[in-house]
Formats: C-alpha cells, sequence, structure tokens
C-alpha cells in the first residue's frame, strides 16, 4: 500500500519550516494572525510582514506578502535542511532528476533554494535563518490563541501514491495513511520525529489545503474560535473544534481573510524509533473524526490555496468523501 521510504536519503530535510502566503490587504491579515492566533511580527515592512510562534526562534514561519491582484495564493512552502552542505547536493539531486532547482536571495535566511516537486509543488529550502529571542514564557505579551510553532502543510496532489514515493526518497516516513480498497488517499509524511511534516491528499493539485500551528493548551483552540468571533471573522470558523482520527489531535481549522485555510491543534505523538509501522485508516469508515464530530462541509474536503502560477491537475477520479451536506441528505431521507 505504501511505497519505500529512502532512510538514508542524499541530504537531509528536518523540518517543516515556513509558508509564504499573498494577500490582498496586509494590515487585515497581519490582525488575523496577531490577534486570533497570537502570532509575533519579526519584522514588516509595507508590502511584506514575517511572523512567528511563540516558541519559535528562526525569524519567520508565515510571511505575508501584499499582492492586490494575485492574493489567495501559496507561492511556496518551506523546509529546513541541517547543513548548508545539504543544499548543493539537493541542487544537484533535483537537476539530475530534471526537476527546477534555482538559487534566490531571501531576506532573513542564508542561502536559498528553490525547487519543485515532480508535479510542480513549488517548495523552499534554507538551512539558515536570522533568530529572534522566544516568547513563550513573555505570558504578558500573549495574543489570541497563543499559537507556539509552525508544524505541518496538507497538500493535494492528483496521485498520492506518486507524491508519497517521491518524498520517501528524500526520507519522507509515513505515521498514519488513508486507504480504501487497494487505493492509497492519503499519507502523512514527517521528518521531525512527530506525526506529521506534509499531508498529501488525492484532489485536484498541487494546492495547498492548510499550514497548522500548535497551541500548548486545548481551551487555547477555542480561544481562536472567540477572538475570531469578536473581531468578526466568525463566519470563517470552517471546521472543529473537533478529534481528528489520525494524528488523534483536537483541532480548528479558521479561513482567513484572503481564504487561506489555518489549522490550530494540540500537539502529537513521538515516531522517532524505526520499528513503529504506519497506522492505516479505512476511508470508507472514516470522517478523519474518531469517535465524535459531524463530518466537514463540502468546501473543506475540496478548496485550497492555489499555488503561484503552478497548473493544476485532476485526480483520476473525483473524490467522493462523506461531507456535511452529503450526510445531512441521507439522513433527511431516512
Amino acid at each position: 500500500m505504501l511505497p519505500p521510504v529512502n532512510l538514508r536519503p542524499s541530504f537531509n530535510i528536518t523540518r517543516s519550516s515556513h509558508v509564504r502566503l499573498t494577500v490582498a490587504d496586509l494590515a487585515e491579515s497581519r490582525n488575523f494572525y496577531v490577534k486570533v492566533l497570537g502570532l509575533v511580527v519579526s519584522d514588516e515592512d509595507e508590502r511584506t510582514c514575517y511572523l512567528r510562534g511563540l516558541a519559535e526562534a528562526c525569524h519567520h514561519s508565515l510571511v505575508l506578502a501584499l499582492d492586490e491582484e494575485g492574493a489567495g495564493q501559496c507561492r511556496r512552502i518551506g523546509f529546513r535542511v541541517f547543513f548548508d552542505e545539504d543544499l548543493d547536493v539537493a541542487y544537484a539531486w533535483f537537476r539530475e532528476r530534471g526537476l527546477p532547482a534555482e538559487w534566490v536571495d531571501v531576506p532573513y535566511q542564508g542561502r536559498t533554494l528553490h525547487v519543485s516537486d515532480p508535479i510542480g509543488t513549488p517548495l523552499e529550502l534554507c538551512a539558515h535563518m536570522e533568530t529572534r529571542p522566544r516568547l513563550h514564557i513573555d505570558f504578558e505579551q500573549y495574543k489570541g490563541a497563543h499559537a507556539q510553532r509552525l508544524d505541518h502543510f496538507q497538500t493535494f496532489a492528483p496521485d498520492t501514491y506518486e507524491l508519497c514515493a517521491f518524498y520517501g526518497e528524500l526520507g519522507f516516513r509515513n505515521s498514519e495513511y488513508l486507504e480504501h480498497g487497494d487505493k492509497l488517499l492519503g499519507a502523512f509524511m514527517y521528518r521531525k520525529g512527530t506525526c506529521l511534516d506534509l499531508a498529501i491528499v488525492e484532489n485536484t493539485g498541487p494546492a495547498l489545503h492548510h499550514f497548522a500551528y500548535t497551541v500548548s493548551e486545548s481551551h487555547d483552540i477555542f480561544t481562536a474560535c472567540d477572538w475570531a468571533g469578536i473581531l468578526g471573522y466568525g463566519d470563517g470558523v470552517e471546521r472543529g473544534p473537533g478529534r481528528h482520527g489520525p494524528g488523534g489531535m483536537l483541532f480548528t481549522y479558521l479561513r482567513d481573510p484572503d481564504g487561506h485555510r489555518v489549522e490550530v491543534f494540540n500537539s502529537h505523538y513521538q515516531t522517532i524509533d524505526t520499528e513503529i509501522e504506519p497506522v492505516r485508516w479505512d476511508a470508507a469508515s472514516l470522517s478523519t473524526n474518531a469517535r465524535w464530530g459531524l463530518p466537514a462541509l463540502e468546501k473543506w474536503y475540496f478548496e485550497a490555496s492555489p499555488f503561484a502560477g503552478v497548473k493544476q491537475i485532476p485526480p483520476a477520479q473525483t473524490p467522493n468523501p462523506m461531507t456535511l451536506e452529503r450526510f445531512l441528505l441521507e439522513q433527511s431521507a431516512r
């Protein structure tokens, strides 16, 4: 069901690191992420805002870029590598496979490499980033949900197995997976020794379904919803609070002013040891809820932030999840 994993990859990706989004109103988006999620501004100018979680020392995990005409897109998702020389190996590795790879200058980062995976997902690799003091015990500065750190991304791909195999070659291991019959529909992959850095779900893509921040306490999840309502973003509380099946975390999903989806959740289990087997979930009996909660709205399953300038590819078969709309229709027909 799952493709093999290379446990000694050519270069060492260590974790999900940062995400770059385009927004229509920089002040409005800044307001959302600072006052609802509780992120901290590291630096900003009239066109860009760099934010990080309270427990993060690295300069940014979220970059908001003003783009009035191209708002609502994701420019890149970022991963860290361990050593600077890993970037040189990565450059050669992508070029040898006919995949894009180019060096770029990026503020507040060391040498940065732009690459793309086989379906065109734009990635950004760096080994270093400027640092700022962690603020996780500066309680007087806490706002919103007190988001601590960026944890993972979830993307759409037209073929989960093929893309899972690609990232498996880069050393990404599977903690859990979602299947139906002999079809792999979702892969939950990691590098940092928890259960997730990158989730790949079969749907029209590439596209960014969501990015996720951890919170320290379960009540912080409700706090995110409360502040969203207080500040006029209540309609953007799209799903939850609830508990996932895969991962087992408590969660809620919110849409920001440009429609980007962000999850806040309490953190998950360790997966460092090599003898741990991935957990299988059957899509026919799962709505990504473990034991309670209604299915998500249809838009949660299908809407996502497109990657700027990247053509999307539909899957061979359109997904048919149990949406809230379908669930209620079937219940009313009984």
